[in-house]
């Protein structure tokens, strides 16, 4: 080989070499600038040990055994693990004992808890107890239009006779009331600060005007709070998040 067919071999090795090591550096930056990306961005489907929690309000739209299934592998395919599904409403049970047994096992079978949430709006509607005890994970009081005095005797009286966890939702912001679990509704931008330790933050479908908005709602309550429920899960499907 000549001198200069030498020369240009070994001028193509060391170029082979610059694009070979050009390349790798490449393929690392943007594994990385990937992987910071992904850790920014709202993840609703990381697993979590906290609540997260879909709230299924009957008086939006109707979820029965017709469409508990799909309602069930939506909230799982989203990343919540807890349902709290209503099937009480101002004095009105509204399913049967067989349907509550069959809403409890198919929730279950999609690794979800289930609480019986009781929509309670005024003190002299009775805590349905002939209704409970069918596997439920616990019960959930949603009254936040009684007194304080009011809330506290219904608690009292469910933590009296009712062996599963217990859960309060509530509008108001410093509620003293000590259930298993106590969620405050904190749906607004100004009652983000009520978010902390020791209580469970809301996001409202019906407050968020965008996706985005939403994740980043759903986010904050998850990483400032005990978990984080959502409200509600016919909001959820006709927002399209």
């Amino acid at each position: 080989m000549s001198r200069s067919r030498k020369a240009r071999a070994r001028k193509s090795g060391r170029a082979n070499r610059y694009y070979l090591i050009a390349g790798i550096v490449l393929a690392i930056v943007i594994i990385a600038t990937a992987a910071w990306w992904t850790h920014q961005q709202p993840n609703q489907s990381q697993p979590t040990n906290k609540p997260v929690i879909l709230y299924v309000n009957q008086g939006n739209g109707i979820v029965n055994e017709t469409n508990f299934g799909a309602m069930a592998s939506f909230a799982t395919s989203r990343g919540f693990n807890t349902v709290f599904f209503q099937i009480y409403r101002e004095g009105t049970l509204l399913f049967s004992q067989q349907e509550l047994q069959t809403f409890v096992e198919m929730a279950h079978s999609q690794n979800l808890s289930i609480f019986f949430a009781l929509y309670i709006t005024n003190a002299s509607q009775q805590i349905p107890f002939g209704a409970l005890g069918s596997g439920e994970n616990g019960v959930s009081l949603d009254m936040s239009t009684l007194s304080l005095a009011s809330q506290q005797s219904k608690l009292t009286s469910l933590k009296s006779e009712y062996g599963g966890e217990t859960a309060v939702t509530t509008t108001d912001m410093t509620s003293p009331l000590k259930p298993n679990l106590l969620v405050l509704e904190t749906y607004y931008t100004d009652q983000q600060s009520y978010i902390k330790s020791g209580i469970i933050g809301s996001v409202g479908i019906f407050a968020t005007s965008s996706k985005a908005e939403y994740q980043s709602e759903f986010q904050y309550a998850l990483q400032n709070s005990d978990g984080v429920m959502v409200f509600d899960y016919a909001g959820l499907l006709k927002s399209g998040y």
